[in-house]
């Protein structure tokens, strides 16, 4: 292998060339590479922090579905027990109002009973005083007629 001043001027041309790359173009590229890799991790840091926020932000919606589940249980028990309560009072209400409306037709049957009996009293005595001046063919007078009925009525 010969030497001669073509391979010389190559080698110097390489050499020139390796290092013209290590002092401008390698520098620019293994900050480029640096920064790349830079980037990778932190986007694999974000991942694996988002991923931990998403367990936990998991984690905590399943606990507030949980306290959730058991504040409607609470709400709907109350609302029931409220029910029952607002029944109960319905039919106490219902029971007083029905003793109210008997006593009340009592009271009226009672003074329906008495106004019949006055009724029955009054014919019963003009009968009864038809029948005496039917009996005694003369008619008597309506002041002693008045005193009679009286008598009459009260001992009936």
């Amino acid at each position: 292998m010969n030497i001669n001043a073509t391979f010389l001027g190559q080698m110097i041309a390489m050499a020139f060339f390796l290092w013209f790359c290590s002092k401008y173009v390698w520098p620019p590229f293994m900050r480029i590479m640096d920064e790349r890799k830079k980037k990778i991790a932190d986007g694999l840091e974000a991942a694996a922090r988002s991923q931990k926020d998403l367990e936990l932000a998991q984690a905590k919606s399943t606990e507030q579905l949980k306290e959730a589940k058991t504040d409607a249980a609470a709400i709907i028990d109350q609302a029931n027990k409220r029910a029952a309560q607002i029944v109960d009072e319905a039919k106490e209400q219902a029971r007083e109002e029905g003793k109210r409306i008997i006593a009340g037709a009592n009271a009226e049957i009672e003074q329906e009973v008495n106004r019949a009996k006055e009724a029955l009293r009054s014919q019963v005595s003009a009968i009864a005083i038809a029948g005496a001046e039917k009996i005694l063919e003369d008619s008597i007078d309506q002041a002693a007629n008045e005193d009679m009925l009286s008598k009459l009525a009260s001992e009936l």
